[in-house]
């Protein structure tokens, strides 16, 4: 596996997108500096809007290298501080299926959980209920492409764990978190624990709150949504 000659630095908020590549990094068992945000932090910490203008998270830094996408870093890092089973590579017969993975991940999963998240705790009156409602139930929708996939392998692709599992399994993580888990179908849930049982992904959860102890933020507001907005 190659070294890598810079500091490979993380901006991170606790359980947000920025897990997947901290799962990465764990799993590969490379040295990194966490630094703790306050979610969001374009409301909470406005200096970070120097580091990174978007104001999201995850922010990377690797040299000269910077990045804002989190199934893009984990790519990166499987990638360029290899070989790692982590990776798929191209003459892989699961190439296709890991790359799509990566991308089905954010696209596809996380991103109607973020209008729920937005309109049921960051936005609560905005009048937008429906829409989180909708877009939970499209969550719900999309989890078939889970299902089908998980009810014939323990893991996504290449017949090992894999970039593809961390940035599925966040997604799966972020449902937990937004108590839309009651979605899940059963080989979905049992993928989800096999997924956890992981040692790379209890040092991740470890490594956040550590940091969080040590830095001391946390998230000002709870991220847990009340069950009865969570049902769709």
């Amino acid at each position: 596996m190659a070294t890598p000659q810079n500091t490979l630095t993380l901006w991170h908020c606790m359980s947000a997108r920025s897990f997947r590549p901290l799962w990465t990094l764990e799993e590969m068992g490379l040295s990194y500096e966490l630094k703790m945000l306050p979610f969001p932090p374009r409301v909470f910490q406005k200096d970070y809007l120097g580091i990174n203008p978007l104001g999201t998270i995850p922010f990377f830094q690797d040299g000269e290298t910077k990045m804002t996408e989190s199934s893009a870093i984990s790519q990166y890092l499987v990638t360029k501080y290899g070989p790692t089973p982590l990776n798929v590579g191209v003459d892989e017969p699961a190439y296709g299926a890991f790359l799509n993975a990566l991308h089905f991940s954010e696209a596809t999963l996380t991103f109607p959980q973020t209008v729920f998240l937005r309109y049921t705790l960051q936005e609560p009156n905005a009048g937008l209920g429906k829409a989180a409602e909708d877009y939970a139930k499209w969550f719900g929708g999309r989890l078939r492409g889970v299902t089908a996939v998980v009810s014939e392998n323990e893991f996504w692709c290449a017949g090992r764990f894999t970039a593809a599992d961390v940035c599925v399994g966040y997604a799966l993580m972020l449902a937990e978190r937004l108590q839309l888990d009651h979605l899940f179908t059963d080989p979905v849930r049992d993928y989800w624990k096999r997924l956890q049982g992981r040692d790379g992904f209890r040092r991740a959860l470890a490594s956040q709150e550590k940091a969080a102890q040590e830095q001391n933020v946390f998230n000002p507001p709870s991220m847990e949504v009340p069950a009865k907005q969570a049902k769709a």
